[in-house]
């Protein structure tokens, strides 16, 4: 598709703080939008370095009454686990072999991650953060058993909020989360210069890593010219904790939502045209 000044974000500068890969989605919808789209990933994704206890907790799988996602990375490394046990996932969205849990996961992208690896998902919460996850489930987590695969860099809030519900809460690091080995300096040269409309986070740990490169004082400094997007709640209040303002804030995390409230506030914010490049 041609790119012209009448195509919606023309003349804009959208930075990605995610990896290539995992952020294709988000790019192409941003470009097609006419965005000149910078990716800088402040992350970095790995199998556990101690997989024992993801092992273990995928052979017990027919011990668990629930399987929670918080994340589509969480669903990724789990499943590659799984099929790197030997464990295939059936037609039906069940594992191949005995009975298996019941499948929570926090937003639509989590879910649509869990069923294209063939799991199917039996909840999708309605808020998208962990908590909210815990609190819609309420009276079906008493007694039950439930596997929580996650960042080995993942806060307490949600094992803490799951137990008080009366779930028995089984832990696994099923990824690793790292920083890249360095930076592309010239994105972040350009976000300290305010030379970028929106600087787009999909973590709380985006956000932090973000800084530890950029500095606090100076996206506080920018602030004025530089819109901080987060793709949903948690990822929100990361950034308000501190004491930076989030102007963009889709209804739903996905991508889809992320792109037309970036293209909402932009057309509301600027001029035909914007900054730029």
């Amino acid at each position: 598709m041609a790119i012209t000044k009448q195509t919606p974000l023309a003349g804009k500068r959208v930075v990605v703080t995610r990896s290539a890969e995992q952020a294709q989605e988000l790019v192409r919808q941003l470009e097609q939008l006419g965005a000149e789209v910078l990716l800088l990933p402040t992350l970095t994704f790995e199998d556990p370095r101690d997989p024992a206890p993801l092992d273990q907790a995928i052979r017990g799988l027919e011990t668990f009454h629930w399987l929670l996602f918080t994340s589509q990375n969480a669903v990724r490394f789990f499943s590659k686990r799984c099929r790197t046990l030997g464990l295939r996932l059936g037609h039906d969205g069940r594992a191949s072999a005995g009975a298996q849990p019941l499948i929570g996961a926090v937003g639509p992208a989590t879910a649509e991650a869990a069923e294209k690896q063939g799991l199917r998902v039996d909840y999708v919460a309605r808020q998208f953060r962990g908590e909210a996850l815990a609190e819609e489930l309420g009276t079906r987590l008493v007694g039950r058993k439930v596997l929580l695969p996650r960042s080995d860099r993942a806060s307490a809030d949600l094992p803490a909020a799951l137990r008080a519900k009366g779930a028995e809460v089984v832990e696994v690091v099923a990824y690793h989360t790292g920083v890249p080995e360095s930076f592309d300096h010239s994105v972040s040269d350009a976000i300290r210069r305010g030379d970028v409309d929106v600087v787009s986070f999909l973590s709380p740990s985006a956000f932090r890593h973000l800084v530890e490169e950029v500095g606090l004082e100076t996206l506080r400094g920018i602030a004025g010219q530089v819109a901080l997007a987060a793709i949903g709640p948690v990822t929100a209040g990361a950034i308000r904790d501190a004491g930076l303002p989030v102007e963009i804030e889709p209804l739903e995390a996905t991508a889809p939502s992320l792109v037309a409230a970036i293209t909402r506030y932009l057309a509301q914010r600027l001029p035909p045209g914007g900054k730029s490049p």
